[in-house]
């Protein structure tokens, strides 16, 4: 039976994930399903809060952008929601639009991701090079840190300024208001999330001597309440255990921090309504930049994500287009219900794949159980510590950031130098929108230059009659200039000479180029001589014959 072309274009992995699905990959689901949920719930409550938003608006995002993501994608174990890497471009939109515009812009990213996937150009974003991803991801890294530093410190800045300069300044300002209280959580929640994967990875070598006998005992099977408790204690994502432990001590000590509760009132506990944004072309023409930079953010993410899925899980790689029309479909509808823009999430996804997943259903479960915890335990939210939240994206923002890749620049290439730094400043100096740009025109312009130094004119012989040269490479745009030598020759030598081209070792010609060999034809003609091209290889000669320039040339 063949689909209709639009119905072949659109194939969810669920609909293949499902062939031969048994009992036991169900349980592997679900309980990967119900670990990356938990994990999801701080992260999401704390994009959202980071970016200028009410914590429910990441919740629900990562509820029904996770669940659509994972029955509509492209990877069979990638999970979507509100990821760090947005939390800057929100807050600038924020600011400068409003909410209700960057509902409207992410609705629009979610448009234009659809229609990248359904035209099957999943496959352009993997273009975008790999020192402008470095330099933005890093760049992001920053700001997030940052940005959380009003909460870190407990800093009572009445609104925090968006852009790089004026945050410092506004810290700079407050910093006579520091909470300690605040500041010992916030500095607790970090050192517990760099600490807590350590305590359970039995095979790195640790100096002390007390852990080392624990280890052993546990190992050996002494102690074996100690080892019950270790393997349970094992398996808590560190951001629950920091969100729980650090939120009962501010609780029971009546710490005076600032928390959910008392900036927000609460998260709650009923669904959100569906609301159609009020939108006008005018408005959409306004927006276009901000969509833009959202559609090429969540591409870019998601397909990155999906490629680290696919590299640690084993199974079969993911298909990029429909990936990007789920991110489409995924964020085209969650601002009908105030949420915020969605693609793949790494530290998610990573979760979910060493918890054993094995299809989409990990990610519905991931959903159902986000639902869960919201509906029982919605109250309890009004107690967590703005403070440990921080924490949590300070923790994140250094996962996320490559920071070896610092140190490795001496190795690097000059090119790769300029393109990452120039981005990485000016992702954090002035926005991701001007880094991409500045970063993908230098990309080119780079790539130009590198090109056309590979396209070389070698001289093989002159004399009175004829002069012969060998030509390397590609002759485009960028590399005509080096023609001249050979126009020179021909400008200065006598009448009637012969020019002699081997182009056996031409790989590929554009129209720039054929119209440098046309000028050179003509001055050729001009001075009674004549043009002999030898050995065209069938890129060249595609191009030669279509323009008619191969008839007036002699071809061996």
């Amino acid at each position: 039976m063949h689909l209709p072309f639009h119905f072949a274009r659109f194939r969810p992995r669920m609909l293949s994930a499902m062939a031969g699905y048994s009992r036991e990959r169900f349980f592997k689901d679900a309980g990967s399903g119900l670990t990356v949920g938990i994990v999801a719930l701080p992260l999401a409550m704390a994009f959202a809060i980071a970016s200028g938003l009410k914590p429910e608006a990441g919740i629900w995002t990562a509820i029904i952008a996770g669940a659509l993501i994972a029955s509509l994608g492209g990877s069979a174990v990638q999970i979507g929601g509100p990821a760090g890497a947005f939390i800057v471009i929100v807050y600038g939109i924020i600011e400068r639009y409003g909410v209700a515009n960057l509902l409207i812009s992410t609705t629009c990213a979610g448009v234009l991701l659809f229609l990248l996937g359904f035209f099957r150009l999943g496959t352009l974003v993997r273009y975008v090079p790999v020192s402008i991803v470095v330099g933005f991801t890093n760049g992001i890294a920053v700001l997030i840190a940052l940005s959380q530093i009003k909460d870190l410190f407990g800093l009572e800045i009445p609104k925090m300024p968006a852009d790089f300069f004026s945050q410092l300044r506004a810290i700079a300002q407050h910093i006579d208001t520091l909470n300690l209280y605040a500041l010992g959580l916030g500095l607790a929640c970090v050192i517990g999330l760099l600490v807590w994967p350590l305590l359970f990875d039995t095979q790195r070598r640790y100096s002390n001597a007390l852990t080392n006998r624990l280890i052993r005992l546990i190992q050996a099977g002494e102690g074996l309440q100690l080892k019950r408790a270790t393997r349970i204690a094992s398996h808590m994502p560190g951001p629950i255990v920091a969100l729980l432990t650090l939120t009962g001590l501010a609780y029971a000590l009546n710490m005076p921090v600032e928390t959910i509760g008392t900036r927000f009132g609460g998260i709650p506990r009923s669904l959100p309504g569906f609301e159609f944004p009020n939108f006008s072309w005018d408005t959409v023409r306004l927006l276009v930049a901000p969509t833009i930079t959202i559609a090429l953010l969540g591409a870019v993410e998601s397909l990155l994500c999906a490629r680290v899925a696919d590299q640690i899980s084993g199974l079969p790689r993911h298909d990029p287009n429909q990936e990007l029309m789920a991110q489409g479909v995924a964020n085209f509808v969650v601002p009908f219900f105030g949420g915020m823009p969605a693609t793949g999430t790494i530290a998610r996804t990573v979760t979910n794949v060493r918890a054993g997943a094995t299809s989409p259903v990990s990610g519905l479960v991931h959903s159902v159980t986000l639902v869960t915890v919201v509906l029982v335990a919605a109250p309890l939210a009004v107690h967590v510590p703005l403070a440990v939240l921080a924490g949590i994206l300070l923790y994140v923002a250094w996962n996320m950031g490559e920071w070896r890749e610092f140190a490795e620049l001496k190795r690097a290439s000059n090119h790769y130098r300029l393109i990452m730094l120039g981005t990485f400043f000016l992702t954090v100096v002035f926005d991701l929108t001007v880094a991409l740009q500045v970063g993908l025109l230098l990309a080119c312009v780079l790539f130009v230059k590198r090109m056309s130094s590979l396209f070389q004119v070698e001289m093989v012989s002159h004399t009175q009659e004829e002069a012969s040269f060998r030509l390397y490479g590609s002759l485009f745009f960028g590399a005509v200039a080096k023609i001249d030598p050979i126009l020179n020759v021909v400008e200065s030598a006598p009448q009637g000479l012969t020019i002699r081209l081997d182009v056996q070792s031409l790989q590929v010609l554009d129209t720039s180029g054929l119209d440098v060999l046309e000028q050179l034809q003509k001055a050729i003609v001009s001075r009674g001589g004549r043009l002999v091209l030898a050995g065209l290889n069938a890129q060249p000669r595609e191009v030669m014959e279509r323009s008619g320039f191969l008839a007036h040339v002699e071809a061996l």
